[in-house]
């Protein structure tokens, strides 16, 4: 704000003083230049401040209701612990919650696609043991976590949901 009043300021000396006595002319316009400077510096901090909190704010969207994680219903789990969940020799169910586009570049071993935006989801649900543990994932975690309260609604016993998705699979380097 500083900036603005700053400039304004200087654009009211110029115009009125040293535009009529061409005394200093072209420090004036520098100066001005340097305040128009100032403030888009100033523009940029505040900027960058309000996607940082808005960053903070969506980052902490993956929590669950106390109830929930109280009754054990929803558990998040690390990549590691559904590593090795899906290479120990139990079968589990797996559930790819992402679109089959998505399920088709990659894919964790075992799972099956079985996307929580379409219109059947919970029709392809059906199909699974509610009394056995179901893992979920999706890309993030945003859409897993969408599909582990759809599971929990109906039914479903313990489910496990991987945190920070196949991203963080890939990034910790697990396959």
């Amino acid at each position: 704000m500083a900036s603005f009043y700053f400039s304004n300021r200087l654009n009211y000396y110029y115009n009125n003083f040293i535009k009529r006595t061409f005394i200093g002319k072209r420090l004036v316009k520098r100066c001005i230049i340097l305040a128009r400077l100032i403030k888009l510096f100033i523009m940029k901090k505040i900027l960058l401040l309000i996607s940082l909190i808005v960053l903070f704010v969506f980052q902490s969207c993956k929590d669950y209701p106390k109830e929930v994680v109280a009754k054990g219903e929803i558990e998040l789990i690390s990549p590691q612990q559904v590593y090795d969940a899906v290479y120990s020799e139990d079968i589990i169910q797996l559930i790819d919650v992402r679109t089959p586009e998505e399920y088709k570049e990659s894919h964790l071993k075992g799972a099956q696609n079985i996307c929580v935006t379409n219109n059947d989801f919970n029709e392809k649900v059906k199909t699974l043991d509610k009394s056995k543990p179901v893992y979920v994932y999706c890309n993030q975690g945003l859409g897993s976590k969408q599909a582990a309260l759809r599971l929990k609604e109906m039914g479903f016993t313990k489910i496990y949901d991987m945190d920070g998705g196949l991203l963080m699979w890939k990034e910790r380097k697990l396959e």
